[in-house]
């Protein structure tokens, strides 16, 4: 006899393969296109995704050279970076409803980032795609002759209408009017304690990785410097160069609590963080949300309370430790170093207390 309980189990570990299905074909384009954007900002530094600005910043003529890594940052950030979301939904979306779900869940996936809601928003997406198209199989009952149009036709069709309209009219609204509500408290915050302000902020870009939440205290930060407010711009790139690190550390330490894709992706993850890529933490944290998004938001947002204690001031926005040697880019640059290396610990004894050793064959 099937208890509650175990019908309840059942469909968590469905929702797990499902979950895993698609953080395992979403891999591939976070590394892929994080190594990318790497690559760019080490041979041209901050600038690199614009061929006509020199590494000052200064306005210059583009080149071959400059163009080319503009090319390179550009196939990272809007190639594999740009499909990473939709990949994910897509086949969170596929595992659930096999072909007919593809489409709905990587349509969905891509109005995700349309409408802010990210990384978070592309999961509810692909769920939601997935489940959808697996009840309308099941309800429309058509003729044998006409069967054939139902997995190519009605099924893809109906299914992303429905989710395209729930992602703009039920996740898109609200995400958009939480980002308002946040970058106004946090301009109320300016005044009020370094310590917390680094904080908050530091939880802010971990909590979901490059989404709307991220991007509102990225935003904050950004919109300061032109009035010569750089504190903030230091906090926030810690703290968001801290998760990959962390996750990174934690996978060559404790190898019994990562899978083996997992540790294999450390090196790239590891790259991702110096390089102020959040989304290097995306994999890992979808692949055990409860475990690891307490551990990075622990860890950033002891490094963003570091660096604003400690006065760190960042002039750019960023380009990871490749803007570290620029003159004058970053003020008190020892205790910035001190925030970040603080930080990835903080986040790798998290990760050590809350990951459980994975299950062995």
């Amino acid at each position: 006899m099937t208890t509650a309980t175990g019908k309840a189990s059942d469909s968590f570990k469905g929702a797990y393969k499902h979950l895993m299905t698609g953080v395992s074909y979403m891999i591939p384009f976070v590394v892929a296109g994080g190594l990318m954007i790497a690559i760019g900002f080490a041979a041209r530094g901050i600038y690199a995704y614009d061929a006509t600005l020199a590494m000052d910043g200064s306005t210059i003529e583009a080149t071959a050279w400059t163009t080319f890594w503009a090319n390179v940052f550009a196939i990272g950030a809007k190639g594999g970076f740009g499909l990473m979301v939709a990949i994910l939904a897509g086949y969170i979306s596929y595992s659930i409803a096999d072909r007919p779900g593809l489409a709905p869940g990587m349509i969905g996936g891509i109005l995700a980032g349309v409408t802010g809601s990210g990384f978070l928003g592309g999961i509810i997406a692909g769920f939601v795609a997935g489940y959808f198209t697996q009840w309308l199989n099941g309800a429309i009952k058509l003729p044998r002759n006409l069967s054939g149009l139902k997995p190519v036709l009605i099924l893809p069709l109906v299914s992303s209408l429905v989710v395209g309209l729930i992602m703009f009219y039920v996740v898109g609204v609200p995400v958009s009017a939480a980002l308002n509500a946040l970058t106004g408290w946090l301009t109320s915050l300016q005044a009020g304690s370094a310590a917390v302000l680094g904080l908050i902020l530091g939880l802010m870009m971990a909590f979901d990785m490059g989404g709307p939440v991220n991007k509102a205290a990225y935003l904050f930060a950004t919109g300061l410097i032109g009035s010569g407010v750089t504190a903030p711009m230091a906090a926030v790139m810690a703290a968001g160069m801290t998760p990959p690190l962390g996750i990174a550390l934690a996978a060559y330490l404790f190898k019994n609590r990562f899978t083996e894709d997992e540790q294999e992706s450390a090196s790239a993850t590891a790259v991702l963080g110096i390089s102020f890529i959040t989304e290097g933490a995306i994999p890992y944290a979808a692949r055990d949300p409860f475990a690891v998004i307490p551990s990075i938001m622990v860890g950033s947002a002891v490094a963003g309370a570091i660096s604003m204690v400690a006065g760190c001031k960042l002039a750019v926005p960023h380009g990871g430790i490749f803007v570290l040697p620029i003159p004058n880019a970053v003020e008190n640059l020892g205790m910035y170093v001190v925030a970040l290396l603080v930080g990835t610990v903080v986040t790798t004894g998290m990760l050590f207390l809350l990951k459980k050793p994975v299950p062995t064959e």
